[in-house]
């Protein structure tokens, strides 16, 4: 079972990233990853196969990913082999997203986007999920409907963090039948697949 972590505040998100994976290591998984948007806006992503030490050491314990705004993922791999590639988070045009979950009809809705022009750079179905709400977020242009028009399309179980690129201080969630937790402090939100991240 994949975990899930985000941070909005005013400290930097790499290091909470981190420790709020690290306390979700009791689920499984073979992959790490984090998300982090600079003050400038700039995202950055880094994903590492193995143990969550290697992505700390990868990115010196958050210290490589300046930024006050990020999400976090261990994946348990369900849709392709334990590789960089398939590590979350994943992205598309206007988005970076994670997904705890399994896409039951994946295969229906990439062959559908490939069709449209998608290119996919995993075996995941969480890239399908990407795309599909890149697709909806282009032709509805809010990003709070082109995620439950998405939503409609999918069939399984599902948390999400979406990060859009054009809207770099926001982070956006939604879940059916998979568990996602909100926590809200003093200047500072946090969610995660489990009360102890």
């Amino acid at each position: 079972m994949c975990g899930i972590v985000g941070f909005i505040g005013q400290e930097q998100a790499a290091p909470i990233l981190l420790d709020g994976l690290a306390h979700l290591e009791y689920r499984g998984y073979d992959s790490a990853g984090v998300a982090v948007i600079s003050a400038q806006g700039k995202l950055q992503v880094e994903k590492a196969v193995g143990r969550l030490k290697v992505l700390s050491k990868q990115i010196h314990g958050g210290a490589d990913l300046e930024g006050c705004i990020g999400l976090g993922h261990t994946r348990w791999a369900t849709h392709g082999a334990p590789t960089e590639s398939n590590a979350h988070p994943h992205a598309s045009h206007t988005l970076t997203l994670v997904h705890n979950g399994i896409l039951d009809n994946f295969a229906q809705i990439k062959r559908q986007l490939l069709d449209e022009g998608y290119t996919f750079a995993s075996e995941t179905d969480t890239e399908c999920i990407a795309h599909l709400i890149d697709r909806e977020y282009r032709r509805l242009g809010k990003p709070e409907a082109a995620i439950y028009e998405a939503c409609e399309q999918m069939r399984g179980s599902y948390a999400l963090a979406i990060l859009f690129h054009d809207i770099p201080d926001v982070i956006y969630a939604v879940r059916h039948d998979s568990p996602l937790v909100l926590a809200v402090g003093d200047g500072e939100c946090f969610i995660a697949s489990d009360a102890p991240a």
